[in-house]
């Protein structure tokens, strides 16, 4: 396997060299750069929408295609398997709330802290728009094709969803230090260390169902699906949980 990748990667052309390892470079910064400043979390949607703009253009000019992509004429629907997928994370989701032994998973203070109008926006529109649209064109989108004129198919994928992982050590950092959960620096590098291989795991998932489906619409909406449906059930629990103002009179 080893010698097979280092000949793909010989043998292929040095602008397509280039853009990989150019991806690959931003791509492990982005997250973990700019996500650090406040203006990039008040302008969430807006930045990321722009950064796909960016991403697409630069995969055009690299001469990467929309079928490419996973983004070709007739690949605008997640398939059946993709919609079954969805529907049984949904599932999940309502089992983690309903077990009460399983409600701990769900426990974020930063979710509960939310109100209703808030809440509808993360779940409907930062979500889904700002972050699984962003992250899979991106991600199993831009990435995984520019790697695979380099590489193998299954390094490819290895790669893409490492630096997955690698995207989201910020944010679990933040989420640790919002739940009270990053008290010693072992603890912080422990969390931080599980979230990513976590991600690592998800990114594999996404992109072999990319793979399978030969569309960026099946991992976007299990992406979607995931992140928006582990929201709305930590907000369920949240509001179960909540104290009850007594009755008045």
């Amino acid at each position: 396997m080893r010698g097979g990748v280092t000949a793909r990667w010989r043998e292929s052309r040095p602008g397509d060299r280039g853009f990989a390892l150019a991806s690959c470079a931003v791509l492990t910064a982005y997250n973990n750069v700019l996500g650090v400043h406040s203006w990039h979390d008040r302008r969430y949607v807006r930045a990321n929408v722009c950064a796909t703009g960016v991403a697409l253009a630069a995969a055009a000019l690299s001469g990467l295609t929309p079928a490419d992509l996973g983004l070709g004429r007739g690949r605008w629907l997640p398939g059946r398997f993709g919609y079954r997928l969805a529907a049984g994370v949904a599932a999940g989701w309502l089992v983690v709330a309903v077990v009460p032994a399983a409600r701990p998973l769900l426990g974020d203070k930063r979710i509960a802290a939310l109100d209703g109008r808030a809440a509808a926006y993360q779940a409907l529109i930062r979500i889904p728009v700002g972050t699984a649209l962003w992250e899979e064109i991106a991600f199993r989108g831009v990435l995984q094709a520019a790697l695979r004129r380099v590489m193998p198919k299954t390094t490819a994928i290895a790669v893409t969803s490492c630096l997955f992982g690698l995207w989201h050590i910020r944010p679990a950092l933040q989420g640790l230090r919002a739940n009270g959960l990053a008290g010693t620096r072992g603890r912080a590098v422990a969390g931080v260390t599980a979230g990513v291989a976590g991600t690592i795991a998800g990114g594999v998932l996404f992109s072999w169902l990319r793979e399978r489906s030969g569309s960026l619409a099946a991992p976007i909406l299990l992406h979607a699906a995931t992140n928006s449906g582990g929201l709305v059930a930590a907000l369920a629990v949240a509001e179960v949980a909540r104290p009850k103002a007594p009755p008045a009179g």
